[in-house]
């Protein structure tokens, strides 16, 4: 039996708000923390929270600066973020071909 592909979701990467934080970096390439709070619809506390874990991993990198006068924070993707993310995404994939397979026919 092979091992099923659950075994290989990442912890840190698989949780739902990290993974909608490396798929949004991923297309924006930089994208800012308003940005992410607003459209993951969450506090700033916890966005900040999963921020600090995906920063910890080495899967984004963080940058505080200034836009005018006005701070911002900017989440970047390393590039072992990029590979967190395109293996979650591979093992997402197999999962669902399998779910897929043993599903009935539809009548």
């Amino acid at each position: 039996m092979t091992d099923h592909p659950t075994n290989s979701l990442d912890d840190v990467v698989h949780q739902r708000v990290r993974l909608g934080i490396l798929a949004i970096a991923q297309q924006a390439r930089q994208v800012e923390f308003g940005f992410l709070r607003t459209t993951l619809q969450l506090t700033a506390g916890n966005l900040g929270q999963h921020l600090t874990v995906l920063e910890k991993a080495e899967l984004i990198q963080i940058e505080k600066g200034y836009e005018g006068k006005r701070p911002r924070t900017w989440v970047t993707l390393t590039p072992a973020g990029q590979t967190a993310l395109r293996d979650e995404i591979a093992h997402l994939k197999l999962l669902i071909q399998q779910v897929e397979a043993a599903s009935p026919a539809e009548r």
